[in-house]
């Protein structure tokens, strides 16, 4: 499956009943073949006018901080785990995201990254581990099977508590050292 079909496959699902309240898909966006792919929880309210992951206030904080460490959005891919909108921005339900969570799974075979960064405790909880603790863990790198992984804190978590800001930063820093020192 290459990513016009899978697209498509994602498009056309009715897994789950927020295909019915979604303005638009929210598949994913950036470069497929990137060393280096963020996952999300799910889209909000301007990815879901835009179909386009991390566009809001978030996302311009997100690429503020891959500015800060030297990356370009274009050379990194960013998804969610949930490809629809949950009313009102709530977190995803568990059955949501099993609905979705095979999607991701395609994208990842199909992009290869070398690692994967999850944003915030609800994609660390999902991909990482059950128990992932952010608060602690954020910043630590792990294996998952071929992929190097690691969690920091959602832009959006970073809004509301700028203290976390520095944190931030130290982690992208150690994101950007360990690509560098792979290569």
């Amino acid at each position: 499956m290459d990513f016009t079909e899978l697209y498509q496959k994602c498009d056309d699902c009715t897994s789950c009943p927020l295909y019915k309240t979604r303005t638009n898909l929210v598949f994913g966006c950036g470069n497929t073949s990137a060393e280096l792919m963020f996952v999300g929880e799910a889209p909000g309210e301007r990815e879901d006018a835009t179909g386009i992951p991390f566009v809001g206030a978030a996302g311009q904080l997100l690429d503020k901080y891959l500015t800060a460490i030297g990356i370009e959005r274009e050379d990194v891919y960013i998804a969610n785990i949930l490809k629809c909108r949950p009313p009102n921005n709530r977190d995803p339900l568990p059955e949501e995201a099993d609905a979705c969570i095979g999607y991701l799974r395609e994208q990842v075979k199909l992009i290869k990254p070398k690692m994967i960064v999850c944003l915030g405790r609800i994609s660390a909880a999902r991909l990482i581990r059950q128990d992932y603790k952010i608060t602690r863990e954020h910043g630590e790198i792990v294996r998952r099977g071929a992929f190097a992984m690691t969690a920091v804190y959602h832009p959006a978590a970073l809004l509301r508590d700028p203290s976390k800001k520095e944190d931030m930063l130290r982690d992208m820093k150690k994101i950007k050292a360990y690509l560098d020192s792979i290569k």
